[in-house]
């Protein structure tokens, strides 16, 4: 099979077109556990798991008039009633901060249902045009602190990120942040043993919806607040995060047009994989949508971001994510971006030797990334 070569921040990367697979031997990983082989230690009864096989389409008409949308509507339906989203002109600036470069606002709303959000937007302050924007989701147990102020957090890109020209955004999400203890327990729960995030997904599923879906749903409230900004260019917003915050710029981005392209760092997970390999433990409750597998798994909610923009960085030894899954994941997206003639849209890069860790390597094809497809100074 021929390869191509890929120049990506002075480095040269040779990469397979069709399947966008590329491995890179970082400068430094602190390393994860090697993965054995899947179902080994699965016991017998859980090995047949009846989980849907999806082709990948070979009709574009077909998937773009039709089947494109039945799909959504199916993964919607997963995620419960979710109740409307408030007004995004109640949004109250509650400080300002002057930076080297830019300026911080924090901000409230309430989510309309449960809480009240709490969250930060960097603007650049040389910005002549309305900028592109890229919402930062945090990670689990971490906060919009950890990606946007706090610089001695693996996490913290917003900073590179606003001096390069882009306005940033991060909320905290429910049990974390300034929501610790928000719950339906209140103080009773603060969430270190995964109590108040056990107790909101009970909840939830009382109420006929679920927490991830109520998560996905805080953020496209960030998205609706995003749009009313001056400051922002509202066709050109892009979405990223590491861990949680990874899995949770694809769901954004599957479930949101308004998200133009996505950059994932290591959660780039099929679900059939981790299961295979014991792993659904290294994943909070939150993470669990009732009835998904029933449909398909997950590479049909990457399918739904297509055409848009999507890399994918990952650990080889993070079990999290599985890299048998990301192979699959690799090929059936491949065919799905060339479906739609934008191969050079859809990218994985696999890191050898390393586990579930936000390397400096990594941010450089985070920022290369999006200085491609949403570049500051068009």
């Amino acid at each position: 099979m021929s390869r191509t070569a890929v120049i990506v921040m002075g480095v040269l990367i040779m990469a397979t077109p069709l399947n966008a697979q590329v491995r890179v031997t970082p400068k430094a990983a602190k390393g994860g556990t090697p993965e054995g082989e899947p179902w080994a230690d699965v016991p017998e009864a859980f090995r047949n798991l009846k989980i849907p096989d999806w082709p990948v389409p070979t009709d574009l008409n077909k998937w773009q008039k039709t089947d494109r949308a039945k799909t959504r509507e199916t993964l919607l339906k997963c995620l419960g009633d979710l109740p409307l989203r408030p007004d995004p002109a109640k949004v109250k600036v509650t400080k300002t901060e002057d930076h080297d470069g830019y300026t911080l606002e924090r901000f409230e709303f309430s989510n309309g249902v449960d809480a009240i959000v709490t969250g930060v937007l960097l603007i650049p302050k040389e910005r002549k045009v309305p900028a592109p924007a890229v919402v930062l989701l945090h990670g689990h147990g971490s906060s919009k602190e950890s990606v946007c102020t706090d610089e001695k957090n693996s996490q913290c890109v917003g900073p590179m990120l606003v001096k390069q020209g882009y306005v940033v955004a991060s909320i905290d999400t429910y049990f974390c942040g300034d929501r610790v203890g928000k719950g339906p327990a209140g103080k009773r729960e603060d969430n270190k043993s995964g109590g108040e995030e056990a107790t909101l997904f009970k909840l939830n599923l009382w109420m006929g919806r679920t927490l991830w879906g109520m998560m996905v749903r805080d953020q496209q409230c960030l998205l609706d607040y995003l749009c009313t900004r001056p400051e922002v260019d509202k066709d050109r917003i892009g979405a990223s995060g590491m861990s949680m915050g990874c899995t949770g710029s694809w769901w954004l981005a599957a479930v949101d047009e308004r998200v133009k392209a996505v950059v994932g760092i290591v959660c780039f997970t099929r679900y059939t994989e981790l299961i295979a390999h014991g792993n659904m433990r290294a994943h909070g409750i939150y993470y669990y949508v009732p009835g998904l597998l029933s449909h398909f798994d997950t590479e049909v909610i990457y399918a739904l971001i297509a055409p848009r923009p999507m890399l994918m960085l990952s650990g080889d030894q993070d079990g999290g994510a599985p890299t048998d899954g990301i192979v699959v994941l690799e090929k059936k997206l491949g065919q799905m971006y060339k479906l739609y003639d934008k191969g050079d849209g859809f990218r994985s890069v696999v890191y050898k030797n390393t586990g579930h860790e936000y390397l400096p390597e990594m941010k450089e094809e985070m920022a290369a990334w999006f200085e491609k497809y949403l570049p500051v100074g068009r």
